[in-house]
């Protein structure tokens, strides 16, 4: 069996974590190439004494001398800086790169492994957010490969091996509505941080657990489905399904819906893209039959939840229009962990930044990242209005 080189940015996030539980499981599988991290050192540091990558890299160019020292006995190349980070992403002794960088931070290094040929495993939504007009000729032309691991995503991958492009009628994107699926709008003013962090279902990082209470999370699911799938926005639904047993549906031209299903657990996408195109045995998200399961299905509520409305509003008009919502969520998300704003304010940092923000129509990465920078500079002083 072929040995696959990999390199994993965002190691010490959920995803990198569950990735490397993937390679543990797989012995003789997987050759970690490198290890990268934004600034938790210590964990970085316990994974490459287990792993031995050739390099590690903190993105946090502060912590570098704590790496340094963390890892002295060792002859693991230390690296940091973003520049580093993005450096990795088309090393030539990597098969594959694994981005779970967190938000619009992981966009060139996703750029980058894509211009290199790389197969490309990406969590980091946000790089087909914000760059996706950039990356489908990039793809073809360097004869690169995206992997889905978000679990929706992989799924729609799955399923579309059933029929044809041509053949789709609509792709279903399932959501588990969050923690205040069925809470009173009147209470949404009462929401702390703490309340939001608690997912019914799934175990995730603060900020995508922070936006899946909001839907935002699935508007970014929307929008990277448009541009993964090349398919128009008026064919992607979003469905509550609150037991987030099913991943996502495709709905083929002869009325035939077909689903991915399986036990919550990011490990079993990640196992998908990381061994694509075979499959290997594994438990992880198994279901068993032997009781009564019970799969409820209802409509989002566009009011509650506006920030699903935006990225819909967004995904059709395109070009830059993705990066600022993109961009002025992640301000809005860090505010509201940071007690400077309030739950219901965050929708209106976005619908600002939607309204205040030039839309370049073809864009560049330039044009991209201004977006971004702009989105950022008007979501972050809405606080001080």
């Amino acid at each position: 069996m072929d040995t696959r080189a990999l390199v994993l940015l965002g190691s010490t996030g959920s995803i990198g974590r569950s990735t490397l539980d993937v390679v543990v499981a797989h012995p003789g599988r997987f050759d970690i190439v490198a290890l990268a991290a934004h600034s938790n050192v210590e964990l970085l540091a316990e994974q490459c004494r287990q792993f031995r990558p050739r390099y590690a890299c903190i993105v946090d160019e502060a912590k570098e001398l704590d790496l340094r020292s963390a890892l002295e006995d060792s002859s693991i190349e230390i690296l940091a800086g973003k520049e580093e980070l993005v450096k990795l992403a088309s090393l030539s002794d990597a098969d594959m790169i694994v981005n779970a960088v967190v938000g619009a931070a992981g966009l060139e290094a996703s750029l980058a492994a894509v211009s290199s040929g790389k197969q490309l495993a990406l969590a980091n939504k946000e790089s087909l957010v914000a760059g996706g007009p950039l990356f489908a000729g990039l793809a073809e032309k360097n004869q690169a490969r995206i992997l889905p691991i978000d679990s929706e995503h992989s799924a729609i991958w799955q399923v579309l091996a059933a029929g044809k492009a041509n053949e789709i009628r609509r792709i279903i994107i399932t959501a588990s509505g969050g923690p205040f699926r069925a809470l009173p709008a009147e209470k949404f003013a009462e929401i702390t941080p703490e309340l939001a962090l608690n997912h019914p279902t799934w175990k995730m990082g603060p900020k995508i657990t922070i936006d899946s209470s909001t839907l935002a999370n699935k508007g970014l699911e929307v929008i990277e489905a448009v541009s993964l799938f090349q398919v128009p926005v008026d064919k992607v639904e979003v469905v509550i399904h609150k037991q987030s047993i099913i991943h996502s549906m495709v709905e083929y031209v002869d009325s035939a819906i077909i689903a991915q299903l399986s036990n919550p657990d990011m490990r079993l996408p990640i196992t998908y893209a990381l061994f694509w195109p075979e499959r290997v045995e594994s438990d992880w998200g198994r279901m068993e039959f032997d009781q009564w399961l019970r799969l409820d299905f209802e409509p989002p509520d566009f009011e509650r939840f506006p920030a699903l409305k935006m990225a819909f509003e967004v995904a059709a008009r395109g070009g830059t229009a993705p990066a600022v919502f993109n961009a002025a969520n992640e301000v809005a998300v860090d505010l509201f962990l940071r007690k400077e704003i309030a739950y219901l304010d965050m929708a209106g940092s976005i619908r600002r930044a939607i309204e205040g923000v030039t839309i370049v129509d073809d864009p560049t990465l330039e044009d991209i990242m201004e977006a971004d920078r702009a989105a950022r500079e008007i979501a972050g002083d809405l606080q001080r209005k």
